[in-house]
């Protein structure tokens, strides 16, 4: 009877933590999206622009480790709900400063830097208590919902951001957001973050670690589990590597290929649709056997993709087909990301021990965030000096070598280790005859 009840509370909590993420996506988008517009209509300055960017990014970088320590040492649900109210206080202050003498530069960057901050220590504890919140057989579910709220944001928040700006004034959408926000925060309110969590209670009396004690015994953990460790590594070198994508995809279409900005905003569409299809799909099937093997082969057929992007450079091609091969390519990469990212951190969740998933997930997203920029950095500087066709087809030999490498046959084993021993079951059977 208390498993049933149990189970049925882990229902409700797939659908709560999936309204709240698409809330907070959805809100945090279009937020972003409409200050944007407002910040190049307030200066016209592109440097005023990438100063708010800059805003978001910097104090998110900052504060991950800390994140990670905050999340793995104390109340997840209390840090998700503090980290809400905040940012409905953020934006609160921002009405309230919009409504009696109007908005600044200094106002709107101070609010991004605080969203920013509230958005890390929400993200952390909310991906390290997945576990918690459902049971392990849902866990592929959870993250695919997770996906597509994100996927759905995606898609909508520049259409209903760009409609919201240009219908009511910035008080009122600011009103808006807070609502929603609030409406998040009632929501998280009512979520059971230890209902299926395996953390080990303090011992009274027992000496507590420093912060800098308790990091380092995140990455002595992380030491400890090989197959874990190739893994991230594995996450970071596609974060690096993706610059050339990320960099290069805009550059061919726009500057080489001369495609209108609405032909190349359908083929970015077509990405978002490519997740959100799939994110549906694998929220609705059982859950994967092999989550490592299955992403493995989904990055090794990203290489492929990527290198796709410089063929009409190679051979040329009527505009028409291009148009379609392009939006092909995006909505492949939209299937493929998710096929990527779901197992991997369905495949994490279920590896991770509940005591150190703060600490692991912050250092993933420290690290990520610290080579993305410096990879498209070093891209945008080679996509300067060398033909885009040759950088794209290298750097997807090398995603695909390092696939090979960090994912060999070895560290899935350690993985999955019920594969050797299906392979000796077969083994076996075909020898007796069976």
């Amino acid at each position: 009877m208390e498993e049933a009840l149990k189970l049925r509370r882990a229902t409700y909590h797939l659908w709560t933590f999936t309204i709240s993420k698409l809330i907070s996506s959805f809100g945090s988008q279009v937020y972003a999206f409409a200050i944007s517009f407002y910040i190049l209509q307030l200066t016209g300055s592109a440097t005023s622009f990438a100063a708010n960017l800059i805003c978001n990014i910097l104090p998110r970088t900052m504060v991950a480790p800390f994140a990670g320590y905050v999340a793995d040492n104390y109340s997840r649900k209390k840090i998700v709900i503090f980290a809400q109210i905040a940012t409905t206080l953020a934006i609160g202050g921002l009405l309230f400063i919009s409504l009696t003498s109007g908005l600044s530069l200094v106002v709107i960057y101070t609010t991004t830097a605080v969203l920013s901050l509230t958005t890390q220590f929400s993200g952390v504890a909310f991906t390290s208590s997945i576990t918690g919140l459902v049971d392990e057989n849902r866990i592929q579910r959870a993250m695919s919902l997770n996906q597509m709220s994100i996927s759905f944001a995606a898609i909508g928040s520049p259409a209903v951001g760009g409609l919201l700006y240009g219908t009511v004034s910035m008080p009122v959408f600011l009103m808006m957001y807070m609502i929603a926000s609030v409406v998040a925060v009632i929501l998280e309110s009512t979520m059971n973050f230890t209902l299926f969590a395996k953390r080990k209670e303090a011992v009274e009396g027992e000496p507590k670690e420093t912060m800098l004690e308790n990091m380092k015994a995140g990455l002595s953990y992380l030491r400890l589990q090989p197959a874990l460790t190739a893994i991230i590594w594995l996450l970071l070198s596609i974060n690096f590597l993706f610059g050339a994508f990320m960099v290069g995809y805009a550059f061919i279409l726009i500057e080489k290929m001369k495609m209108p900005s609405e032909h190349f905003g359908l083929t970015e569409g077509a990405f978002a649709v490519g997740m959100l299809l799939m994110s549906v799909y694998l929220s609705a099937r059982k859950d994967l056997k092999y989550p490592l093997l299955v992403g493995k082969r989904g990055i090794i057929v990203m290489g492929i993709l990527m290198a796709g992007i410089g063929l009409p450079l190679i051979i040329s091609i009527p505009y028409n087909w291009m148009f379609a091969f392009y939006a092909t390519i995006m909505f492949s990469f939209g299937v493929t990301q998710i096929i990527v990212n779901t197992p991997l951190m369905v495949w994490m969740q279920k590896s991770i021990d509940d005591d150190f998933k703060g600490r692991v997930f912050s250092i993933i997203e420290t690290m990520a965030m610290a080579l993305m920029p410096l990879g498209m950095v070093i891209y945008g500087f080679l996509y300067d000096v060398l033909p885009a066709q040759w950088i794209l087809i290298a750097s997807s030999l090398v995603l695909v070598g390092v696939v090979l490498i960090l994912a060999r046959p070895s560290i899935i084993r350690k993985a999955h280790p019920e594969i050797e021993g299906e392979a000796v079951e077969i083994k076996v059977a075909g020898e007796s005859g069976v």
